[in-house]
């Protein structure tokens, strides 16, 4: 035998070789891989958990990768798991991240795995539903897992799998999220080189969206606390009325964006999402309180909200004589979810190929936000989104919606994107 028939038998049967194969296998699995999937995500999404108290969400997730001898990390940031797979050839280490908890939501889909789950939360018992879809990033991720464990030896490098607690925001008073992961030194233990995220949405089934550069909003929690005068609802004249007050805030608000700043080249969203005050209808209370979400993209323009909304504080104070006070930031901020241009440009053919060709770039950034953006500001990153609408609907009930549901058979483009990017990036580097 010649010393390069030799070489060329050693080339054609080395695990370097089989890696390229890899999508190959993934497609005669999915068949048996898919119902897993589907079977975990609907038992999660019957089961929810709010922010930082996913603990038997985690649990499920532990189980299930040391089932597959995945060494594993837990109780990051409270209920976090990170999991380590590392295949058989040198190369990079990929992270995979999805997002664990649920919303304080009353799910009214009435599909048969619906959630009945309730919690406290800010004081009030409310439902709690997956009404963002995180049950099938975990779903997704953990089937990821499944096929990654089992071909390890035709992998090369590492893949981090990042099971993610409190992306919609820790308890007040707490830390969470993807920025307390940090904190505990996750980066630091595994050092991942790129990290990929995903996220589902009510559009076209199957299809997979990414934009380039800044992908989703900034975004900051405000509070605003009214203080007046309690009095008796029939002599109004005795009091500080702290909702007229409110009303009034409210109005103002809505001015900001429509009439006290330039927007045209940066856009921006203030939103009021709670208002609280009083207990009877004969009594003008002493206290109200709103709260809402800010979402920008330049941190300037940002700054300039913050003041105008303290300007329109101060008016209101002055102008009814309740004590006003304003408060940014309340439970954390996020900052743009940054997807990194060249990671773009290189790795949508595998997002392409992971969808049939069902693709696109998306022009504008959106203003939903999201705590991927700690991640993607230590290393470089891309998050995208998937179509999860039935085939043929073009329009259904948005994330956080207590109608919100999630096609199952779209799945299987998320999983396929995930290990093609993995696998894509890994044989590039």
């Amino acid at each position: 035998m010649t010393p390069r028939f030799l070489a060329l038998i050693i080339f054609f049967s080395s695990p370097f070789l089989i890696g390229k194969d890899l999508k190959v296998t993934l497609e005669k699995d999915l068949d048996a891989l898919m119902p897993k999937v589907i079977a975990w995500r609907h038992n999660i999404h019957q089961y929810p958990e709010l922010s930082n108290r996913e603990y038997k969400t985690a649990k499920k997730v532990a189980e299930h990768l040391r089932s597959l001898d995945i060494p594993i990390e837990t109780n990051i940031a409270y209920t976090g798991v990170v999991g380590i797979i590392e295949g058989a050839q040198p190369g990079p280490t990929v992270a995979l991240r999805a997002d664990m908890d649920a919303l304080p939501v009353t799910e009214q889909t009435g599909l048969p795995y619906a959630s009945k789950q309730r919690a406290k939360y800010l004081g009030q018992d409310v439902g709690v539903m997956h009404a963002c879809g995180h049950d099938a990033h975990v779903a997704i991720l953990m089937g990821v897992a499944e096929f990654l464990a089992r071909n390890k030896k035709h992998m090369k490098g590492k893949v981090m799998l990042i099971f993610q607690p409190a992306e919609e925001g820790p308890p007040e008073g707490e830390n969470g999220g993807a920025k307390m992961m940090l904190e505990e030194g996750i980066f630091d233990r595994y050092q991942p080189d790129v990290i990929f995220g995903l996220h589902v949405g009510n559009f076209e089934h199957g299809q997979i969206q990414v934009s380039r550069g800044p992908a989703m909003a900034a975004a900051s929690a405000y509070r605003i606390t009214i203080e007046g005068q309690q009095a008796h609802g029939s002599r109004p004249w005795l009091s500080i009325d702290p909702i007229m007050a409110t009303a009034q805030l409210i109005e103002a608000l809505n001015t900001v964006v429509s009439r006290r700043i330039n927007i045209i080249n940066n856009p921006a969203v203030i939103s009021v999402g709670t208002v609280k005050a009083g207990t009877r209808n004969n009594i003008i209370p002493d206290k109200s309180e709103i709260m809402g979400t800010i979402r920008t993209f330049d941190p300037l323009l940002r700054a300039e909200i913050y003041d105008e909304i303290r300007q329109i504080g101060r008016g209101i104070a002055e102008g009814t004589g309740a004590n006003v006070e304003v408060e940014f930031d309340v439970g954390g901020f996020y900052p743009v979810t940054f997807n990194n241009e060249a990671l773009v440009d290189e790795y949508s053919r595998s997002l392409k190929a992971a969808s049939g060709n069902n693709f696109l770039i998306a022009k504008n950034p959106r203003t939903g936000a999201e705590d991927f953006s700690y991640f993607s500001q230590q290393v470089p990153g891309i998050y995208f989104r998937l179509g999860v609408n039935k085939p043929g609907v073009e329009k259904q009930a948005d994330n956080h919606s207590p109608f919100f549901t999630v096609d199952d058979n779209a799945l299987d483009e998320g999983l396929k994107a995930m290990i093609y990017l993995a696998l894509d990036y890994a044989e590039d580097h």
